[in-house]
């Protein structure tokens, strides 16, 4: 590929990012020979009016000068279509890493021609990027929003509740179980907000609003460190502006300030 283009260039699952991010240029511009001429990279879309490549690298690019990111870092530096084609590459990334060989029959795998696709040659079993969706739930109860924080969050944030589809549910009845896992509570009303796709892994999070039906807190110590109500004047520290999450508490605040 000779053309100009942007890359998304990944090491130890890290992006190789610009020094001077002016304008949201974050990524590396040029042709592919600047980088090396990647194996197997893959086009994620377009930036800039320029197509967007995706490659692996095994180590960081001679002669660049940059440095290396994680993806959940770029979440406060740049915009949403940027963490999108950076999640998107990333997703796609762990995806060819992970299907090489067949699951079924340990053949060797080839990319099909034109999709997203890779295909056993002798068994022809087509493995296709995965897709894990889960539920966000925020209820309400009167002036008030349930909020949570897992072990795993950063210190002092809190979220609204959230978990994987299992085998078998639709969203409505993951969205009830989830809420009695992790708290306790009954909800009523549900209502769809949004999706966003969230690239840690694979997931594709799908956020409803909820009202409070009935019972009393009580978090799941393997999944919640602390659940409270808050009122909407006096909310917590809250995730990042470009994560569903927050776009879904600022939604509610908006509806009933």
């Amino acid at each position: 590929m000779s053309e100009l283009s942007y890359w998304l260039l990944r090491s130890e699952n890290q992006l190789v990012t610009t020094l001077d991010k002016a304008g949201g240029n974050i990524f590396p511009c040029g042709s592919a020979s600047d980088f090396g001429n990647p194996e197997k990279a893959l086009f994620v879309g377009k930036w800039q009016g320029l197509p967007c490549y995706a490659a692996e690298l095994d180590t960081f690019p001679e002669k660049f000068s940059g440095e290396m990111m994680p993806v959940r870092s770029l979440f406060s530096l740049v915009g949403a279509e940027i963490v999108y084609l950076a999640g998107r590459a990333t997703q796609l990334l762990d995806w060819q890493k992970n299907h090489q060989y067949c699951g079924r029959c340990s053949t060797p795998t080839e990319i099909k021609m034109g999709e997203f696709c890779m295909q056993c040659p002798a068994c022809g079993l087509a493995a296709y990027p995965r897709i894990s969706p889960a539920v966000m739930v925020l209820i309400s109860r009167g002036n008030e929003l349930l909020l949570a924080r897992g072990p795993h969050f950063k210190p002092g944030i809190f979220s609204a509740l959230a978990g994987f589809v299992e085998a078998g549910e639709t969203l409505e009845q993951c969205a009830h179980r989830e809420v009695q896992e992790e708290v306790g509570i009954e909800i009523a009303n549900l209502r769809y907000y949004r999706s966003q796709s969230w690239p840690f892994p694979n997931s594709l999070m799908v956020a409803f609003f909820a009202d409070y039906a009935g019972g009393e807190i009580n978090p799941d110590p393997k999944e919640i460190e602390a659940a409270n109500w808050f009122s909407l004047n006096a909310l917590p520290t809250l995730p990042e502006a470009v994560s569903i999450a927050r776009q879904l508490i600022e939604a509610a605040c908006r509806a009933k300030l």
